[in-house]
């Protein structure tokens, strides 16, 4: 298996669901966790502090608005001064909410303003700028991975979902094309696609009860999915095991999109 330790992992948004259930993944397998937060501060500090507690990793929480894509520079420079290296960038964090409105429903309601232009910043590019100041980095310690969280929305229809789920399509495309490019600098890119997984952003949907009993029942082993389900891909993913693992699109759904 992998030797982890030491070793230096970033994460966006990571103080709830899939996000902290990365930094959980890369902390017990002795990897340092640098990760973003958009507003709960003292919650961020708190899970720092049990990461360090609890695993003997360094762990810090940084302020980050993934709408904000001038904001990753200064963020990276801020983590080069607590940590001495950046092996894996995690693009996980993701909007809901105000910041969607007309970015969010059904297709004729869509409105190719601020709602779709904000889903694309926080998926695309805020992917983008975040693989960009991870790769400079991960180039001088000869290498490393990155993840970015996508969504099996772009595969198989979802209610309200077309606004995410083309902007999903979106950066794995994105992530291909990185992952050819970054290639020559011994850097890996692939995403992680999640089926519908019981987290707070799906909470938000209007329609979150039906789309949980939906998921239930496609699902061939009949439960929902939870974040620890994509932390444990995610992990994979930037592990020697996955060495010859690139460009792709790990597809982690219980089944749901076969049925």
């Amino acid at each position: 298996m992998s030797n982890m330790k030491g070793k230096t992992v970033v994460i966006t948004g990571a103080t709830k669901g899939i996000g902290k259930a990365c930094a959980e993944k890369f902390a017990s397998q002795g990897v340092n966790v640098a990760f973003t937060y958009n507003s709960n501060k003292e919650a961020a500090d708190t899970i720092a502090a049990e990461l360090t507690s609890k695993y003997g990793v360094k762990a810090k929480a940084y302020p980050l608005n993934i709408l904000e894509l001038d904001e990753f520079k200064p963020l990276f420079l801020a983590i080069d001064e607590d940590f001495d290296r950046v092996d894996f960038f995690v693009s996980n964090a993701m909007i809901y909410g105000r910041p969607v409105v007309g970015g969010y429903g059904k297709f004729m309601k869509l409105r190719p303003t601020k709602g779709l232009q904000n889903i694309f910043t926080a998926t695309v590019g805020a992917f983008v700028r975040g693989s960009q100041e991870a790769a400079t980095r991960m180039e001088k310690v000869g290498g490393g991975a990155i993840v970015t969280l996508s969504s099996t929305g772009n595969r198989i229809y979802i209610d309200n979902y077309a606004g995410h789920g083309t902007n999903k399509a979106a950066v794995e495309a994105m992530s291909r094309y990185a992952a050819v490019e970054l290639g020559e600098m011994g850097i890996r890119v692939n995403a992680v696609s999640g089926g519908p997984i019981d987290t707070d952003a799906l909470k938000a949907f209007t329609n979150y009860e039906e789309v949980k009993a939906e998921t239930i029942k496609r699902s061939a082993v009949n439960r929902m999915g939870s974040p620890d389900d994509l932390a444990s891909s995610v992990y994979f993913l930037c592990t020697e095991e996955a060495s010859w693992i690139t460009g792709q699109t790990l597809v982690v759904d219980g089944g749901t999109t076969f049925r």
